[in-house]
């Protein structure tokens, strides 16, 4: 188990060295702050601060979810929104690699 939570913390700060305008970080610091979130409410909240495309949050979350591995994904039935849940046992590597982003961002 710990191997995978090293294979994690590695991917999220890969993932957020590639984080040029931010965007990455005010998403991970979403999903830390409502837990869950669907598509459409991240768009929401995402275009209060950046201007970007439903597409593009989708995509996004849909990246975190297969590639980095800190979501849950669930869908009660074809008519329902997927629902996108945080991994509670990755929150304190998210909050850690959030720290250390804001600590590189500054010096």
């Amino acid at each position: 188990m710990e191997a995978l939570r090293l294979r994690i913390k590695r991917r999220l700060e890969v993932y957020l060295e590639l984080d040029i305008d931010g965007i990455r970080k005010f998403i991970l610091g979403i999903l830390l702050k409502l837990k869950k979130v669907t598509v459409d409410l991240l768009y929401r909240e995402i275009n209060k601060k950046f201007k970007v495309s439903y597409s593009a949050v989708a995509s996004t979350l849909g990246y975190i979810h297969s590639k980095l591995g800190i979501l849950h994904a669930l869908k009660e039935s074809y008519k329902t929104p997927t629902v996108y849940s945080l991994k509670e046992e990755y929150v304190d590597i998210i909050k850690t690699a959030l720290l250390e982003k804001d600590t590189v961002s500054t010096a």
